[in-house]
């Protein structure tokens, strides 16, 4: 367990570069006293780590210090071999260099972990091609030679020109300084700003791109959850988004969620059903999303949704009418 320990601290040196004791502390979830040790018995082993006094100070290697720290027990192993096996890589165009990873994982495993944790990994599946029902899910798909211009630009920082065919409008060439890449439920997307402002890209709509030798204007270090969070915020207060409020049953709760862009309320109903204040892009995505549903969820506001509803399948019933 220590040895593990003292390889994370190493890790976490390296990639964060100056670390105080009690930031150690929470990310290896131990004692401020017990990093101190772990700092001492480094240093007795010949890694060049120091102290910083000051405010601002903490603990840090020595400049240029490298090590092969390639040791991975059984569960790590099968975590990485694990997480290889779900699709984001081909989102962002990695599926080539993440399965040459896997096979270096396994080839640096000793012998006796090898089989084992190959044998474990096959048995465990992350988010397959298909559901239950047999409803294939769709990935975004992105040429190659597009995605590593993307990708190029987010991570040397530079700046990006990309032909960008937004919704219902004709395709055009825009530049911007790209921050991060994230992806959810398959579908990948570019956070990035032009002239200043925030601006999210679909990476499915991205129809050509080109790295440009300008660097990018973006702050060094970036928390890509916490603006994930925020534009996700921003983009359901904009717009012609409308709230819903619906019965549904408690086995078809899921299919509603699925289909609605945030759930803002939830309480279970007198009859045994669930009573759900749903957001929805705008009123033609809130019909069809109940129309799925049919008796298992029923519309209980906005009025002019009961209406629209009403009149749909007044129309279908009348269409299928018994023929005199």
């Amino acid at each position: 367990m220590r040895a593990d320990r003292l390889i994370s601290l190493v890790l976490l040196l390296r990639r964060r570069g100056r670390l105080t004791a009690a930031t150690l502390a929470r990310e290896l979830e131990v004692s401020t006293r017990t990093v101190l040790r772990d700092i001492e018995a480094l240093s007795a082993a010949g890694i060049p780590v120091y102290a910083e006094r000051g405010r601002r100070g903490g603990f840090a290697l020595l400049p240029g210090f490298q090590t092969d720290l390639t040791g991975l027990n059984h569960d790590e192993a099968l975590a990485l071999l694990v997480a290889g096996s779900g699709r984001g890589e081909r989102v962002f165009g990695l599926g080539t260099a993440l399965a040459a990873a896997m096979r270096k994982v396994v080839d640096a495993l000793p012998e006796t972990h090898r089989a084992a944790a190959s044998d474990a990994a096959q048995r465990l599946l992350i988010d397959p091609e298909t559901d239950l029902l047999s409803h294939r899910l769709l990935t975004d798909e992105l040429p190659d030679a597009t995605m590593i211009e993307v990708r190029r630009a987010v991570l040397t920082g530079r700046k990006l020109r990309i032909r960008y065919a937004a919704s219902d409008q004709t395709p055009q060439w825009r530049t911007v300084d790209p921050i991060g890449l994230v992806t959810v439920r398959d579908r990948g997307y570019l956070l990035a700003t032009r002239s200043g402002a925030d601006r999210t890209y679909r990476l499915s709509r991205v129809l050509a791109a080109e790295t440009l030798p300008e660097p990018a204007q973006r702050p060094d270090r970036v928390d890509l959850d916490r603006i994930w969070r925020e534009r996700c915020a921003q983009f359901l207060s904009d717009g012609d988004q409308v709230t819903v409020l619906v019965r549904v049953n408690p086995a078809r709760r899921e299919d509603l969620v699925s289909t609605a862009l945030a759930v803002r309320a939830e309480e279970p109903d007198a009859d045994g059903r669930l009573r759900l204040e749903v957001t929805f892009q705008d009123a033609r995505h809130a019909e069809w999303a109940l129309w799925q549903l049919t008796t298992d969820a029923e519309a209980l506001s906005p009025q002019w949704l009961r209406t629209s509803l009403h009149n749909r399948a007044a129309a279908i019933a009348s269409f299928y009418g018994v023929s005199s």
